[in-house]
């Protein structure tokens, strides 16, 4: 597939400049200089502007785990009120995690297009459609289709999280933001069903969707007054002015006062004849708004490449694991501890726990490792504010040394949780598990994340996206065998074959730490030969325009008026 060309050509005060994938900003046209020219920043937004914007980001990704779970406790209520069983009413979660895998093939890649701010409106309207039909539903058929729409308008805010970490966030800094947006990924299953309890139990089932609704429309209208856009196609490091649908009220207000102190300024200087000063340096983007159709292949295609084929496999089986657990709390702590509706919901927070405490220790950690690995090779001072050139950089090294240590705790832990609910062991041993298996899988999945958005900064939407579509395909396979699984063969055997899974895959993670380097070049090679192959065609399209037009030229001259008999004249063509 041929690449498209993401450059942006911006203006300053007369002068032509690009704006690329990776948020430099170049001058073209002028000659370089022989001084050694530093590296621009990253970013052009401060530390707290982007914590603020990662948190915001965080936030809206919340929605789409929450909406999977809190739905939960009300499932048989519904089954009552609509005269269908279990297994029919189960369907809804079922279709759910489909389209939670299918759905950000399309609007991930349109974020990496048309830009964040339009995917998160998109998203978000949809979203607070299905939820005011599933709260007006009156038939099941109607909450089957409607709840794929919900489904359709959540699962998008993951990957579109993740993309906005790469937009703003550097390499050496990374870590540590990816292990922040891992936090609603794992709390919102654990407060989900919860709040979803209370609100079936106290106020009925349908204000489980109303209230969705009320925390998505709230979303939505912070998000459109004060969330920027971030995509570096757009807008670049963030100092390029983009479109006003790319902007922010708060933006626009800013806008309409400076461009008042500028006509006042003017002003003034024609009062006492003054030259006119330079009043805008910022650059401006040349790209126009349009929602162009999402490349669905390239998120698919992504999954057949080496590097990333083997990490979005493996990960997706270790997250699988997850959801084996996940889904089979609440008939094993009902039937083995009898545990109520409230108490099997709470045995989901030590998970969470152990998940804000991977975020808070493991990323950093990560951060630490990419430093010494820099040092190691000689590159001085890691600066946070500049992304570095990783085509040479061990990035696989530096990301999965921390990864594989978490990713044996997960094996070992995997294996004791199933042979602790075979042996009914006392409660607290399944919650101290259940806290180590949150920091050992989340910490893993953390800096398999990092490393993904790493390899593919200019398509992390695409790259989250197919990440999220393996995930949820074998998270939905490993919900619906594990309880089978467990009846056939027992929870210690069930779990202890998963966790043999993991052992067996875990020499894919060294063999990516061995030729990953290698891998990446073997790409970018590719890439190039595409863009000269395309370039080469380009030239070949415009020599022969070229010779056309020097035809049309000469057949032109070649024409003469000759005077008729009757006086007057005609065109000849000369032989």
């Amino acid at each position: 597939m041929e690449e498209e060309d993401t450059s942006t050509e911006v203006e300053t005060e007369g002068k032509t400049h690009q704006a690329t994938p990776s948020g430099q900003i170049l001058a073209t046209g002028e000659p370089e200089s022989e001084a050694p020219v530093q590296p621009p920043k990253y970013s052009v937004y401060t530390l707290w502007e982007k914590r603020l914007i990662v948190l915001a980001a965080s936030i809206s990704a919340f929605f789409s785990p929450l909406t999977a779970q809190i739905y939960l406790p009300a499932l048989p209520v519904l089954a009552s009120e609509f005269h269908v069983s279990d297994s029919q009413i189960n369907l809804t979660v079922t279709t759910y995690m489909i389209f939670q895998g299918v759905t950000p093939m399309f609007i991930g890649g349109l974020a990496d297009s048309a830009g964040r701010r339009p995917a998160y409106v998109i998203c978000f309207v949809i979203y607070i459609a299905a939820n005011i039909g599933l709260a007006l539903s009156k038939s099941y058929a109607s909450v089957m289709v409607v709840r794929c729409l919900q489904s359709a308008g959540s699962s998008t805010t993951v990957a579109l999280c993740q993309a906005v970490v790469a937009d703003i966030v550097t390499s050496a800094e990374r870590g540590q933001y990816i292990g922040i947006t891992a936090i609603p990924i794992v709390l919102a299953p654990s407060l989900g069903p919860v709040l979803g309890g209370l609100l079936s139990e106290y106020l009925g089932w349908r204000w489980i969707f109303w209230f969705l609704t009320i925390l998505a429309t709230a979303d939505l209208i912070a998000l459109l007054l004060f969330f920027p856009e971030t995509c570096r196609r757009i807008v670049g490091d963030g100092s390029v002015r983009a479109h006003p649908v790319y902007r922010t009220f708060w933006q626009m207000i800013k806008d309409w006062r400076q461009a008042r102190q500028q006509k006042r300024r003017r002003q003034r200087e024609r009062e006492h004849g003054l030259a006119r000063t330079a009043t805008n340096t910022s650059a401006k983007s040349k790209i126009k708004f349009r929602l162009t159709p999402p490349n669905v292949w390239g998120s698919v295609m992504l999954l057949f490449e080496k590097e990333l084929g083997i990490l979005l496999g493996y990960s997706a089986i270790l997250f699988s694991g997850f959801y084996a657990i996940a889904t089979a709390i609440p008939s094993q702590f009902s039937q083995l501890y009898g545990f109520s509706d409230l108490q099997v919901g709470l045995m989901y927070l030590p998970m969470a726990g152990g998940s804000i405490v991977a975020a808070f220790i493991v990323g950093p950690t990560i951060n630490k490792n990419y430093r010494r690995h820099a040092a190691k090779l000689g590159l001085g001072p890691v600066d946070k504010t500049r992304q570095a050139d990783l085509s040479n950089f061990p990035i696989e090294r530096a990301r999965l040394e921390i990864g594989l240590p978490l990713l044996a705790l997960s094996a070992m832990v995997m294996i004791c949780w199933g042979w602790a609910m075979q042996y009914r062991a006392s409660v607290a041993v399944p919650c101290v598990l259940l806290f180590l298996m949150g920091v050992g899988m989340i910490g893993f999945s953390n800096s398999v994340n990092v490393l993904i958005v790493d390899i593919y900064p200019g398509k992390a939407g695409a790259a989250v996206a197919a990440n999220n579509l393996t995930r949820c395909l074998l998270g939905a396979a490993a919900s619906a065998v594990i309880v089978p699984m467990i009846n056939a063969m027992g929870a210690g055997w069930a779990y202890t074959l998963i966790g043999l899974l993991y052992v067996v895959g875990a020499p894919l993670m060294w063999l990516v730490m061995r030729d990953g380097i290698k891998w990446r070049k073997e790409i970018r090679d590719k890439e190039e030969r595409k863009r000269l192959k395309k370039e080469e065609k380009e030239r070949k399209k415009n020599g022969q325009t070229e010779a056309e037009k020097e035809v049309d030229t000469e057949n032109g001259g070649d024409e003469a008026v000759v005077a008729s008999p009757e006086g007057g004249g005609k065109k000849t063509e000369e032989n």
